[in-house]
């Protein structure tokens, strides 16, 4: 830590992510596994779990921005770049160079593609035309698709390189919720066979997401695009059991703990009130410490409220008071039955001893997603690469 001033930061741990992208290589071969690494790798930095993923198993990655495509590129990995939606037009010419591979739903967007290939003096772009069959976000409708299959087909431009769809409900556990994921690939085998029966036929299919990769078997196809199960968060416990179960016992690894250290510890009689708001006295006379992170650093304002812990020498530790922007107050305990020290580790997402807290307890908690807990730690929290191998070359994969 000697490296900087401020003793709060992220550990990265890089093997577990090629443990998790093997694990998921294993589960669905022989389809091919499509690393999710948009908004900065879920907060865990795109390129090292790229490079990460890549090393795991994974052939292909996905973003969900051109910009984003085009930082991995400038970073030296070479291996196929989806974009999960379709690109804007003034940025076709980007996608173009960087040999990033565009998804497409609308006539207007294989219109730009083929242009910016002619402009370009470029071969024929494999382009992957999504189909909208339930999620209602972005893809072609079902009664469209063909027409776009066709506009893409007869290009000499292009090439119709996949079809693809998103499941919306496939972590769902409810009735209600598999029937509506099986509604999805009924309608999307209908118009692959539609397709067919017009001579489109993609060399590529893909549908599954993290929990239709582990939940849905028929959902694996071609490719799986993997985001949270690749950073060792299952979508839910029922399927982090089913994965399991399915692979002989292997299990997701956590890739990122939340890390930081006491800065200050004082005793504070019964009754005072910590931290903005007084919200709650102490129970007796307490030891509190003081630890340099907050919600500017993606710490929930509301982990107080809903009780939150942290754990100091592998004990679990309240709050004693409301998050602020820079900084935790911890209770830990009454006066001289816990002994803390200035400099003491402290975790809010990790584990130490025998405890643990996940991000899926914080999402738990807060009502919320471990995806969102995890993309909210902020650029202010340093990400510590542990099991880096960033001096090797980028993995291969295709020419940029």
């Amino acid at each position: 830590m000697a490296d900087r001033w401020r003793p709060a930061w992220a550990d990265i741990d890089l093997d577990a992510m090629r443990h998790n992208a093997a694990v998921l290589c294993r589960l669905a071969h022989p389809a091919a596994l499509c690393a999710v690494v948009k908004a900065e790798g879920y907060g865990h930095g795109a390129l090292p779990a790229a490079r990460a993923a890549l090393d795991g198993g994974a052939t292909w990655l996905a973003v969900a921005l051109v910009e984003e495509g085009v930082a991995l590129r400038e970073a030296g990995v070479d291996a196929p770049i989806l974009l999960l939606s379709e690109p804007p037009v003034e940025a076709m010419a980007e996608v173009v160079t960087r040999g990033l591979v565009p998804t497409v739903y609308t006539r207007g967007g294989i219109e730009s593609l083929s242009q910016a290939v002619g402009d370009g003096g470029f071969p024929p772009l494999d382009v992957h035309l999504k189909v909208d069959t339930g999620m209602h976000r972005v893809g072609a409708d079902v009664e469209e698709a063909p027409a776009l299959a066709e506009a893409v087909a007869t290009d000499p431009r292009l090439r119709l390189g996949a079809v693809w769809t998103h499941l919306a409900v496939a972590d769902g556990a409810g009735p209600e919720d598999r029937e509506f994921t099986r509604l999805q690939l009924d309608r999307f085998d209908v118009l692959l066979s539609t397709l067919a029966a017009s001579g489109h036929r993609a060399p590529m299919i893909h549908v599954a997401n993290s929990a239709g990769a582990i939940g849905v078997p028929a959902a694996r196809r071609d490719l799986v695009r993997c985001g949270i199960a690749l950073y060792g968060v299952a979508p839910t416990p029922e399927l982090a059991d089913e994965l399991a179960a399915t692979t002989g016992g292997q299990r997701l690894l956590p890739v990122l703990s939340l890390r930081t250290r006491v800065t200050y510890v004082r005793d504070l009689e019964s009754g005072e009130r910590v931290s903005y708001g007084r919200r709650r006295p102490l129970p007796q006379r307490s030891t509190v410490a003081t630890a340099p992170i907050g919600y500017g650093d993606g710490v929930p304002r509301r982990l107080f409220d809903q009780g939150g812990e942290v754990l100091i020498r592998g004990i679990r530790r309240p709050l004693a008071g409301v998050v602020t922007m820079d900084q935790i107050v911890i209770d830990c305990g009454p006066v001289g039955t816990a002994p803390v020290e200035v400099d003491d580790e402290v975790v809010l997402l990790g584990t130490q001893g025998h405890e643990e807290i996940t991000a899926t307890e914080w999402a738990d908690l807060l009502g919320t997603i471990s995806y969102e807990v995890l993309c909210d730690i902020g650029p202010r929290v340093p990400r510590l690469l542990l099991g880096d191998r960033s001096a090797a070359p980028a993995r291969s994969g295709r020419s940029a």
